[in-house]
């Protein structure tokens, strides 16, 4: 079998707060091929944003840390790596796009400085080289008028062409894996599905796998190869788009299909809320932590969190019922 480009084995993040500590991530597995559009989804507090953080070893320690498993790229452990090391592979090998592109940008710096940055530090261009490239790039991401562009600075910029900037930059050094946390969040709706589609095609332009944080099911049905579905820090179900969209076998994921709006004209479908709320991670329910939310919970529920077992092949659930 074919090594996968990025493995992620019992990840597990923590957050030391004044109301204790914080399991963010709890022993997260899952795998990224090569080439390969992998979603992660959820409601907010779920994990997904601090397990790609965790990947790119960004997270703030002070307050948090890393604190055990494995993160595999190309076959190296990137948690066993020196600063330097990670710094070599962060923004070359795997690049992130941001949330909210005004708060990752600098106010104080030119667009085009920006873009050429990751191509003055990594390949070691001269910065005439490396503007030159950002203006490719920022007409690649079929942005207007690049030559003024790459001149111009972030607050000039509508939310979309900010966002479009973030790819550029992400793209700069033709990433073997790019990692894009809610890249729409902050945009119209018109405007989403434009950045959506022209990151997915850019991604598979250029073989770059891609790593999809969202909460947006519709956008994991249109882009997505394979999904996984996390609860209060855990992976509660795993499995190919066409398996989980055909047949969702955790009864959370279950919950957020029945959550969607459907627009096929039956008058008889209306949208069905998951009761509840997603739990206080500081004080995880000891059994399973959607049972208190879950329609079908039985006693055994409450005893010990599932582990996460294949039911069919590459289809994992984190569910004791038999589902």
């Amino acid at each position: 079998m074919t090594q996968p480009l990025l493995s992620v084995r019992n990840l597990v993040t923590r957050f030391r707060t004044s109301r204790g500590t914080i399991t963010a991530v709890n022993k997260v597995s899952f795998d990224v091929a090569a080439g390969e559009t992998v979603a992660i989804v959820g409601e907010s507090g779920s994990g997904k944003s601090v397990t790609a953080l965790s990947i790119l070893r960004l997270i703030p320690d002070p307050p948090g840390q890393i604190e055990s498993g494995e993160i595999f790229f190309n076959g190296k452990d990137l948690l066993k790596m020196g600063d330097a090391e990670v710094r070599a592979v962060r923004g070359d090998r795997i690049a992130m796009i941001f949330q909210e592109p005004m708060s990752s940008l600098n106010p104080s710096l030119t667009v085009g400085l920006q873009v050429g940055e990751p191509i003055n530090l990594h390949r070691k261009a001269t910065w005439s080289v490396a503007l030159e490239k950002a203006r490719d790039l920022l007409n690649l991401v079929r942005m207007s008028d690049t030559a003024s562009r790459v001149s111009a600075y972030p607050h000039q910029f509508s939310g979309g062409m900010r966002q479009r900037a973030m790819i550029a930059m992400a793209l700069a050094c033709e990433p073997q894996l790019i990692i894009a946390d809610e890249p729409t969040t902050a945009l119209d709706v018109t405007v989403q599905a434009q950045i959506l589609d022209l990151l997915k095609d850019l991604a598979d332009r250029n073989g770059s796998a891609l790593l999809l944080i969202t909460h947006d099911l519709g956008v994991v049905a249109r882009y997505a190869d394979r999904v996984v579905v996390m609860y209060a820090g855990r992976v509660v179900e795993s499995a190919s788009a066409i398996e989980l969209y055909g047949r969702p076998r955790h009864p959370y994921t279950r919950g957020l299909m029945a959550s969607v709006p459907r627009l096929d004209g039956d008058t008889r479908l209306r949208l069905v809320p998951i009761e509840g709320q997603p739990p206080d991670l500081a004080s995880i329910p000891s059994g399973c932590a959607f049972a208190p939310r879950c329609r079908q919970a039985i006693d055994a529920c409450h005893n010990a969190p599932p582990l996460l077992r294949e039911i069919d092949q590459g289809h994992h659930v984190a569910c004791i019922l038999d589902t």
